[in-house]
């Protein structure tokens, strides 16, 4: 099994965060990928990062060449990432990836990549804790699923935005990766978890989902795919896509819509949608605190 790290050459936010973790710790040479060094951990022996030379969104079924080409079979994949936003608000973000439409950046249209949950919510409430010790003023927030690329195995982006002036600096990139490098020696895969900690569906909201980052870093739970107001407004959130979506959440155990962000038509539609297929609307009554 083996935990795929990959990094761009082009996007300076990647590269940061690429070098951070081979400063922080022992990582050893083991070939070569787009003229590149691929490097493997010495002591999380499964822990590898590559690095390509081009967009990562557009960079598609990376899981499949790396297997053709290195012979490593990755279980699950972590793209260090720039974020862009029309704010500039420095932000530190991870998300699932997939297209609820079309595939304007990357990916395939309608397609969702498998989510990773709890580790992505692990990574989230890490990068909290790490950021809380710095004078940094970062927001610190899921995205919703958005963009590419398509994969076959869990993904999720972690990511610094939201301008070149964050991108070029290390200390954000220096608190992604820390908080790594503080959760995979004992978590790397999603079964490392514990299994009481209950994955959700997420509807409704905006594109940096507040309500259901304020809930994973109070309450025991996780979140998978998480499906924005804006793409239901759109008419893009159909019968496929739930089915879709539910499918690319593992361990998917319930829905938790975001009431005050939705129409009353809307609230509805889910509401009954779901029960219908008797999948439970939770609360955020109903988990515990951290």
């Amino acid at each position: 099994m083996t935990v795929l790290i990959v990094s761009s050459a082009e996007d300076p936010a990647s590269t940061n965060i690429k070098y951070s973790l081979l400063e922080q710790t022992t990582w050893e040479e083991h070939g070569i990928f787009y003229d590149t060094p691929v490097y493997r951990h010495t002591s999380m022996k499964n822990l590898m990062m590559v690095t390509i030379p081009d967009k990562k969104i557009r960079h598609e079924n990376i899981d499949q060449e790396v297997h053709d080409q290195l012979n490593l079979t990755p279980d699950i994949a972590i793209f260090l990432s720039r974020h862009r936003s029309k704010t500039g608000e420095p932000t530190l973000t991870v998300h699932p990836i997939g297209n609820f439409s079309d595939a304007l950046f990357g990916g395939q249209p309608k397609t969702l990549v498998l989510a990773a949950p709890r580790m992505m919510t692990q990574i989230l409430r890490l990068i909290k804790k790490n950021l809380q010790q710095t004078n940094l003023g970062y927001k610190v927030c899921y995205e919703v699923t958005h963009h590419g690329p398509f994969l076959k195995i869990p993904t999720l982006f972690v990511e610094v935005g939201s301008t070149e002036v964050q991108w070029q600096q290390k200390e954000p990139a220096r608190i992604i990766a820390t908080s790594l490098l503080e959760m995979l020696p004992t978590a790397q895969y999603e079964k490392n978890f514990p299994k009481d900690i209950p994955v959700l569906l997420g509807i409704g909201g905006g594109h940096y989902a507040p309500r259901f980052t304020e809930i994973a870093l109070q309450k025991k739970v996780a979140f998978g795919h998480m499906i924005p107001t804006y793409k239901i407004d759109e008419g893009a959130i159909d019968d496929e896509i739930l089915e879709k979506t539910m499918q690319a959440t593992p361990d998917f155990t319930g829905v938790y819509l975001h009431k005050k962000d939705l129409k009353k038509s809307q609230v509805t539609h889910f509401r009954n949608w779901f029960e219908n297929r008797n999948i439970p609307i939770l609360s955020s009554k109903e988990f515990k605190d951290l």
